[in-house]
């Protein structure tokens, strides 16, 4: 039996998977107006340059110094006119 990972990644050719990715870096701020009030939450991983990014209702407990399985989309956001590369988080789990 497939685990849910396993059928994410066979679903979505793009989606990628990292297991026990140690965090070095986590911030959170309020992102929307109005009424939809989101919590950005931006990750930096030990050995990669790209951020990564999810939102959420609620803040988390800091995962500054954890390690995580993430399930994420590479993507390029255009910032004052350079292109960042940047990791979309569809899922994170504590290791």
């Amino acid at each position: 039996m497939k685990s849910p990972v396993d059928k994410l990644l066979h679903s979505h050719d793009n989606l990628v998977h990292s297991e026990g990715v140690k965090v070095v870096s986590h911030t959170q701020r309020e992102d929307g107006d109005g009424e939809e009030e989101w919590i950005l939450h931006t990750l930096m991983i030990e050995g990669c340059d790209a951020p990564f990014k999810f939102k959420r209702k609620k803040k988390y407990k800091s995962l500054k110094g954890a390690k995580v399985n993430m399930t994420y989309y590479p993507t390029v956001e255009v910032v004052a006119g350079f292109d960042i590369e940047v990791m979309k988080v569809v899922r994170i789990k504590l290791y």
